[in-house]
């Protein structure tokens, strides 16, 4: 059996398709107690892509894939989790699993993106609160 305890791997220069304009440091991609997958890091970096086009301030990224139950006479199950720092801040998306092992990376990602868009809505309305108080007037007065 070809398994290893954990295979790592930081995307390489060669991996990067959106240009000089990416602000998000190389991912980190970390296999445990399975193999490394070209087209697992592949798709991996193209949502981490996405992640970047959505929160351009994000800091780090690291995406672990875990094959676990191996024990078990039917598929194993797969688990995804992902740390990713903004500014100030670390989200983590943890604990997707699934039979396969590309559902349960897309669903860690759908958590993501809502932990990120839920991180810029929480900021938005700090920055109108105190732009807010700023323009004149009490507290939650909006001056035209």
């Amino acid at each position: 059996m070809a398994l290893h305890h954990a295979a790592q791997r930081v995307a390489g220069a060669n991996d990067d398709v959106r240009g000089s304009h990416r602000q998000m440091p190389k991912p980190q991609i970390t296999y445990h107690d399975m193999s490394q997958s070209d087209a697992m890091d592949a798709r991996i970096l193209e949502l981490c892509g996405k992640l970047d086009e959505f929160h351009p301030k994000i800091t780090s990224c690291h995406v672990i894939v875990e094959e676990i139950d191996k024990h078990k006479q039917k598929g194993n199950l797969f688990d995804v989790r992902i740390d990713l720092h903004v500014p100030g801040k670390e989200l983590v998306a943890t604990h997707q699993q699934n039979e396969d092992a590309y559902a349960a990376i897309t669903a860690a990602f759908d958590v993501m993106f809502r932990q990120l868009e839920q991180d810029i809505e929480k900021r938005r309305r700090q920055v109108k609160q105190h732009t807010d108080r700023r323009v004149g007037g009490e507290p939650g007065e909006l001056t035209p």
